[in-house]
C-alpha cells in the first residue's frame, strides 16, 4: 500500500468513527457483564479495546488485527491504563481467527466488518460465540434513500452498502436475534476526523495537496462535513 497512506493513518488513538460513549452505550445494550471472554476484531489502535477492559474489569479482552504496528499501540495505551494483564493480542485476519469455537461471551467489531462483508463476518464468527452471547459491530448506512452524489461517490468502493433495515437483515439471515441498534454520533466522526484534517495539512507540504490519497482523505473529511446527514455509522447488538 501507498506509503502516504501509512503516513496518514499512523499513530492515532483511532482509525475510524467511534467515541467512548458511543461504545460504553452498545456494551449497555449487550446487557452482559462480569468475567467474560471478548474478543475484539479488527481492534486497530485499540480505542475499544480500551473501553471495555475499563468498563469490564473482571474480563479478558483479545484484540486481534493483521497489522503489527497497531497492536503495539493497542499495547502501550492498554499497559499505560494499567490493564495489560487482562490483554491478549493476536496479529491474525478476522475473516479466520485462529480460536477455538465457543471461546467467547462477545464478540466486538467497530469500523471494520465491511471489509470482509458484514454477512460473512456474522457467518464465521457465529460459532466462536458461547450460549447467551453476543455480537457487536458498526456499520456504514444510509440514512436517506436520496443521498447527495458526492456522498454517494464517497461510498462507491463499498457498493454493499445498506440502510439499518437492510443490516437488521443480514443479521437476521445469518441466523441472530436483534437486540437493538443505533446511529454514532457527530463526535464519533470528529475524534476521527479532526486528527486526520491536522495530519493533512503536514503531509500535504511534505507531499504536495494533490498527491491521490491526500485529495481523497480531504475530499471525505469534506463531505462528511456537506453531506452528514445522508449516511453515517451505526452500531448493531444481536444474539445467535
Amino acid at each position: 500500500m501507498d506509503g502516504v497512506f501509512w503516513e496518514l493513518h499512523s499513530g492515532f488513538d483511532r482509525e475510524g468513527p467511534g467515541d467512548d460513549a458511543d461504545t460504553r452505550r452498545a456494551l449497555a445494550l449487550s446487557g452482559l457483564s462480569g468475567r467474560l471472554d471478548v474478543i475484539d476484531m479488527a481492534a486497530g489502535p485499540g480505542a475499544s479495546t480500551l473501553v471495555l477492559l475499563r468498563d469490564l474489569p473482571e474480563a479478558r479482552v483479545t484484540a486481534l488485527d493483521r497489522h503489527e504496528p497497531f497492536l503495539e499501540h493497542a499495547r502501550s495505551r492498554v499497559e499505560a491504563a494499567g490493564n495489560a494483564d487482562r490483554l491478549t493480542t493476536v496479529r491474525a485476519d478476522m475473516g479466520a481467527p485462529p480460536v477455538a469455537p465457543g471461546s467467547f461471551d462477545l464478540i466486538w467489531c467497530e469500523g471494520a466488518a465491511y471489509m470482509i462483508g458484514v454477512p460473512t463476518a456474522l457467518a464465521a464468527w457465529k460459532p466462536l460465540l458461547r450460549p447467551g452471547g453476543r455480537i457487536v459491530f458498526t456499520e456504514a448506512v444510509w440514512l436517506t434513500d436520496t443521498p447527495h452524489p458526492e456522498a454517494a461517490a464517497m461510498w462507491r468502493e463499498y457498493p454493499a452498502m445498506s440502510d439499518a433495515a437492510g443490516v437488521r437483515g443480514w443479521i437476521a439471515g445469518a441466523g441472530y436475534n436483534l437486540v437493538g441498534d443505533f446511529v454514532l454520533s457527530d463526535r464519533a466522526w470528529d475524534n476521527y476526523y479532526a486528527p486526520h484534517g491536522e495530519r493533512l495539512d503536514m503531509l500535504d507540504a511534505k507531499h504536495g495537496a494533490d498527491h491521490p490519497v491526500l485529495l481523497e482523505s480531504r475530499k471525505d473529511i469534506e463531505v462528511r462535513r456537506d453531506h452528514g446527514g445522508d449516511f453515517g455509522y451505526a452500531f448493531f447488538v444481536a444474539a445467535p
